[in-house]
């Protein structure tokens, strides 16, 4: 019995979870990439956690514009029909 704000709500916060995640992990495998690369060519390089912030938080914000068309389509629909195509 969940009401269509509650099923937009899902959607939007698993879409916000999956890309803050992937965010993450971009982050942690690019800096550990950066690492490697700076040890090679012997030079220092840095990451501003600012810029490390805005990147996860464009990353979210990424994720919910794009998940705001598949969470209306799924809040609009009818149960019926959503478990006739399970």
């Amino acid at each position: 019995g969940a009401t269509r704000r509650d099923i937009l709500q899902q959607f939007l916060v698993e879409a916000a979870t999956l890309t803050g995640a992937g965010g993450v992990i971009g982050i942690v495998v690019g800096l550990g990439l950066g690492r490697v690369a700076t040890a090679a060519m012997h030079i220092h390089a840095s990451a501003p956690v600012n810029l490390t912030l805005i990147a996860v938080t464009v990353s979210v914000g990424i994720g919910l514009v794009f998940g705001v068309l598949p969470a209306r389509r799924a809040a609009r629909l009818d149960p019926v029909d959503a478990l006739r195509y399970e």
